[in-house]
């Protein structure tokens, strides 16, 4: 029973040390990304799926207004 205890010690010590080393990289800037903003412009052209809301009006769903 002892070896558990000891080995969730030792889990939780090493789950820190990756912790402590993740915050220190991301206040380094490790995970900034310095590429994507200059090849957007690049790709600002795609091409949009037409979505259900986006699908043009048939005949059937244009309503005419009785009043005009």
């Amino acid at each position: 029973m002892t070896i558990i205890y000891m080995l969730l010690a030792i889990s939780v010590f090493v789950a820190l040390i990756f912790f402590v080393l993740f915050i220190f990289s991301v206040k380094k800037g490790q995970y900034d990304d310095t590429y994507t903003p200059s090849v957007r412009m690049l790709f600002d052209d795609e091409l949009v799926k037409e979505g259900p809301s986006n699908k043009k009006n048939t005949s059937k769903e244009i309503k005419t207004n009785p009043e005009k």
